[in-house]
């Protein structure tokens, strides 16, 4: 059996990667600050499916949690083959309304996190000549959207470079852009989704299912869904400065993920 290592294992996106991973036969290793919801998953998981689910109980908005995270991927005699750096949460509010220090948790999490696990995980992938690494990150990097738009932005420019220099190594880097998935992502950030059109959402599911058959075809980026391609189709031929104007209205009171 493969070992896949998620992170944020415990809700929304996460979650669905780790019911489909275990249904397929993968063993696990969930990642989550909470170890009660950690250990409760992977009894269910394993239950269910017969696979092998190990609990790692970190944060990764702190030092030690990236580095607890970071030794597990080392481990070359128990190695990972996936990895799905799914953690990240969003601010409520605008610019100069969010605290600094909650701004720069965020970096911590969704830029510096990403960018030491993958690493971690693709030098022993490499050495095997095989393995895979989907960095969530949101169609929020298509737009102007503050921070949390800019730390997904990050995740895709950094995971096609990646998998560019990685070409030909066996190792398979994909960046995964969700539209608005109907997890427990905006009620922890306290966003209200009474407006938000039906169409707009996606099931955790189904886009685990689509991401997974995107990165098994080589994609660098996946969105999807074809109601966000067409969406952000329409993003590429909209002015800039009008573009910025909506979204700084609504991306910060909705926040798409």
């Amino acid at each position: 059996m493969t070992t896949a290592l998620i992170t944020g294992s415990t809700a929304g996106i996460g979650s669905a990667f780790a019911r489909r991973l275990a249904a397929d036969g993968h063993n696990l290793v969930l990642v989550a600050r909470d170890i009660a919801r950690l250990r409760e998953q992977a009894t269910e998981l394993h239950d269910r499916h017969g696979i092998e689910a190990e609990v790692l109980s970190a944060d990764l908005a702190t030092e030690e949690g990236i580095a607890a995270v970071e030794k597990r991927l080392g481990d070359r005699r128990d190695p990972v083959d996936l990895l799905i750096n799914n953690a990240g949460f969003a601010n409520k509010g605008t610019y100069l309304e969010v605290p600094m220090a909650d701004e720069l948790t965020m970096l911590k999490v969704h830029i510096e996190a990403v960018l030491r696990l993958t690493s971690a995980a693709v030098e022993s992938m490499r050495d095997r000549g095989r393995g895979g690494v989907v960095n969530v990150a949101s169609v929020a990097a298509f737009v102007p959207r503050g921070t949390y738009g800019a730390s997904k932005a990050w995740v895709v420019q950094f995971t096609q470079g990646a998998a560019k220099d990685l070409a030909g190594s066996g190792v398979r880097l994909m960046a995964l852009c969700p539209g608005f998935v109907r997890t427990e992502f905006h009620e922890r950030a306290g966003m209200g989704t009474d407006n938000i059109p039906k169409w707009m959402w996606l099931d955790a599911d189904k886009l685990v299912a689509a991401a997974l058959a995107d990165l098994s075809r080589g994609k660098t980026v996946s969105i999807p869904d074809p109601r966000y391609k067409v969406v952000m189709g329409a993003v590429k031929v909209v002015p800039r400065n009008l573009l910025g104007t909506i979204t700084s209205r609504t991306g910060r009171k909705y926040g798409p993920r």
